[in-house]
C-alpha cells in the first residue's frame, strides 16, 4: 500500500475521527490548565481549532470526519440527561424560583432571536441567513431541524449556534466578574438561554449549581425557540 492509500485509510477511518476528537480535546484541557483558566484558552474553542487545523492540513473532509465524530456525537444524549443529577439536588430552589425562572427564560428566548434577527438586519443579510440566526442560541439538532422547517439553511445555523455557544463560553466568566454577580442561579440560567451546552459545560467547571440550571435553561429555551421562531418567522418573508 503506497503513501497516498494509506493516508486515505486513515481520513475516512471511523476510529480517525474519534481519535482525533479525544485528543483535540485532551490537549485543548491541557492547555487551559497551562494558561490556569484564561477565557480564550476554553477548550472548545481550542478543541475546535485544532480539529480544524487537522482538517486543513490532512485534507479530511467533514463528511469523512463525522463518520467518527457522530460517535462522540451520540454521547451528547446520556451527558444531556445527567444533568438532572446536579438540578434534583437544588429542587427545592427551584421550586421556589419556578415563576421567575419561567419569565426569564421565555422573555430571555425571545430576546436572543429578535437581537441576533436584529444585527443581521441592521448588517443588511439575506433573508435566508436572516431566517437561519433565529436560531442561534439553541443547541444543534434543534437549531437545524427549525431552520430547516422555516426555510432557512441548516448548515449555517449550526456554524451560528457554534460561534454563539463558544463566544458565551469564552465571556461569561468576566463579564459576570465586570457585572458584580455572585448568584449561581443566574449565572447557570443566563448562560444556558444565551449559550446552551457549550456555555453549560463552562459554567459546570465554574459552580455545579450553576451548571444544573443552565442545563435546565437550555433545554427549556430549545422549547420556546421551537414554538415561537415558526410564528415569528413569516414576518421576514
Amino acid at each position: 500500500m503506497n503513501t497516498d492509500a494509506a493516508m486515505s485509510v486513515i481520513r475516512t477511518s471511523p476510529l480517525t475521527g474519534v481519535f482525533v476528537t479525544l485528543l483535540a480535546y485532551k490537549l485543548a484541557v491541557l492547555f487551559n490548565r497551562r494558561c490556569k483558566g484564561h477565557p480564550l484558552s476554553n477548550p472548545v474553542l481550542i478543541g475546535v481549532l485544532l480539529l480544524l487545523a487537522w482538517l486543513l492540513a490532512t485534507g479530511t473532509g467533514y463528511r469523512d470526519y463525522m463518520k467518527g465524530g457522530v460517535m462522540v456525537q451520540m454521547l451528547l444524549g446520556p451527558a444531556t440527561v445527567a444533568l438532572a443529577v446536579p438540578l434534583y439536588g437544588n429542587l427545592s430552589r427551584l421550586k421556589r424560583a419556578a415563576g421567575p425562572l419561567a419569565i426569564t427564560i421565555g422573555f430571555g428566548g425571545l430576546v436572543g432571536i429578535v437581537s441576533a434577527v436584529g444585527v443581521g438586519w441592521l448588517l443588511q443579510l439575506p433573508q435566508q441567513v436572516l431566517l437561519s440566526l433565529t436560531t442561534r442560541a439553541v443547541t444543534t439538532p434543534i437549531a437545524m431541524s427549525v431552520s430547516q422547517g422555516i426555510g432557512g439553511i441548516p448548515e449555517l445555523s449550526a456554524m451560528f449556534v457554534i460561534l454563539s455557544g463558544i463566544f458565551g463560553a469564552v465571556i461569561v466568566k468576566p463579564l459576570f466578574g465586570l457585572l458584580g454577580l455572585r448568584d449561581d442561579m443566574v449565572l447557570g440560567t443566563a448562560t444556558g438561554i444565551s449559550a446552551h451546552g457549550i456555555g453549560t459545560a463552562r459554567v459546570f467547571q465554574l459552580s455545579e449549581t450553576a451548571g444544573a440550571f443552565a442545563g435546565l435553561a437550555m433545554g427549556l429555551n430549545g422549547v420556546v425557540t421551537a414554538i415561537l421562531v415558526p410564528l415569528l418567522a413569516p414576518f421576514l418573508h
